[in-house]
């Protein structure tokens, strides 16, 4: 069977896992965006703290993939929650470092500028600082995203959802007739998927960065 009969006989089944696999990476970056800004914003103003920060995030990266589910899975258990738990931690250090350096790149005139007009410092973050940085941070939403739609097939190991469950089954059967195909569909799939997500992410910089800052 050819690999385009295969994905004929199984497109069902592989628009499910490519759901799944997008569904999984797009409520992990949600969370780790809204961390990872919430870190930054809490520590950019300190040197040591904001490092700290950056370093922290930076050692969860140093542990493979696959240890850190098969160390979640005892305390979790198996499927969506030992994935969704190491994917947010992964996706953590692009979008921790980026608000850090960003909102530590912000002018400080316009800040003071924005205090002396009577702002709040809640006032001064979301209205100033926040949208001045905010093309780097999404450059890290961007970085992790990317890096998260690779890792998240590794999910499989842990009966995680996904196009990883197609390269797992593929690998497990190498030499049948359909072991190519499987590990190619759900490489293929995951490549898609990280394009299509980029590009989703072209549009949101258009729509939320300002021209000026842009150029």
């Amino acid at each position: 069977m050819s690999f385009w009969e295969y994905v004929a006989t199984r497109h069902q089944q592989l628009l499910t896992d490519a759901f799944q696999q997008a569904s999984l990476v797009f409520q992990c970056m949600v969370i780790a965006t809204l961390l990872g800004i919430l870190i930054g914003t809490i520590t950019y103003r300190s040197t040591w703290a904001g490092n700290l920060a950056i370093l922290s995030t930076a050692t969860v990266l140093t542990v493979p993939s696959l240890a850190l589910i098969g160390l979640l899975i005892p305390v979790v258990g198996l499927g969506v929650a030992p994935a969704v738990i190491s994917l947010t931690l992964y996706g953590l250090l692009p979008i921790v470092r980026n608000s850090v350096v960003g909102l530590r790149g912000v002018d400080p005139s316009l800040v003071d500028a924005a205090k002396g007009i009577g702002m709040s410092r809640a006032a001064r973050m979301f209205r100033v600082e926040l949208p001045l940085a905010w093309p780097p941070i999404l450059t890290g939403i961007r970085v992790s995203t990317q890096m998260l739609m690779g890792i998240a097939a590794v999910a499989a190991y842990a009966s995680g959802p996904g196009l990883g469950n197609e390269i797992f089954r593929g690998i497990a059967s190498l030499g049948s007739a359909n072991a190519i195909n499987q590990v190619l569909a759900g490489t293929i799939g995951i490549v898609i998927l990280a394009l299509l997500f980029d590009a989703a992410y072209v549009l949101i910089g258009r729509l939320t960065i300002s021209r000026g800052i842009r150029d």
